[in-house]
């Protein structure tokens, strides 16, 4: 593993890996944001405000989703421990986000829909973040299918997996979805979903189906019936987001449209 990116690049620099790559993601993810507005044209100075609540909801969320990891609360680190020290959560990060958009809309009093200005930039920025998950934390747990990176016994012993056997690349798994889902997006269903915000819904149902199956690769602990954490909490919501798209379904909301021209792409935003 490389926790800094002298150790990626085999040079003197030492800079966070997970950093660097959750940071570089952050922008690619508001260019692709602003190109979308652009395309659209909207240009409302009220989306800056919901940007800055989508960025500040998300990084709070993610140092403190893992918060609360125990019953006995007790056996919980304090906020402050949880801050510096803690587990970063992408669910966190993603669900912090989503309530920094609600909360800034009501406060900016904008009303839009922002989900499909929003799904391209959140799928591309997820894949390039995945990066510094991959090179800087524990793979997954042992594949018996016979591929994936092989840990020494230090690493092993630093990142609590195992050593001298092939282990799930489950980021590397990530980053694939997250690549397929930005270019489905990007190139389809941005241009073609009917429902004004529905590909955000959509690509979020669809990472919290894929996210479920890919925890069973990553050796996390088992804390109820053979599942994780993250696992629970995706239990309690992707119900609801599916519940969504079936009944968007059922409304002909997915029906793929003809190609729009900008100006009608910005007419469904209002």
């Amino acid at each position: 593993m490389f926790p800094t990116l002298g150790d990626l690049f085999g040079i003197l620099l030492a800079v966070p890996t997970h950093d660097t790559f959750v940071g570089l993601g952050v922008m690619v993810a508001v260019a692709v944001f602003i190109v979308e507005t652009r395309r659209r044209d909207v240009a409302d100075y009220r989306l800056l405000y919901v940007v800055t609540g989508a960025l500040v909801g998300g990084a709070i969320f993610m140092r403190l989703g893992p918060l609360l990891q125990h019953l006995d609360l007790g056996a919980n680190p304090s906020l402050a421990q949880q801050w510096v020290y803690g587990n970063r959560s992408v669910l966190g990060g993603l669900f912090g986000a989503w309530l920094g958009v609600h909360v800034s809309k009501r406060l900016a009093g904008y009303s839009p829909r922002t989900g499909d200005l929003f799904a391209p930039a959140v799928a591309i920025g997820m894949a390039i973040g995945r990066f510094g998950c991959l090179f800087t934390e524990l793979p997954g747990s042992p594949n018996p299918l016979g591929f994936g990176p092989i840990l020494d016994d230090a690493t092993a012993a630093r990142l609590s997996g195992v050593s001298g056997t092939p282990l799930h690349p489950s980021y590397a798994y990530e980053i694939a979805f997250h690549a397929i889902a930005f270019v489905v997006l990007w190139r389809v269903l941005r241009h073609r979903m009917q429902a004004p915000g529905e590909t955000l819904v959509v690509y979020l149902a669809a990472y919290g189906v894929f996210r479920f199956c890919v925890e069973f690769t990553r050796g996390e602990e088992a804390v109820w019936a053979g599942l994780d954490r993250s696992q629970l909490f995706l239990l309690a919501t992707v119900p609801i987001l599916l519940a969504r798209v079936v009944w968007q379904w059922r409304r002909g909301a997915y029906v793929l449209a003809p190609r729009h021209t900008p100006a009608q792409l910005a007419g469904s935003l209002r």
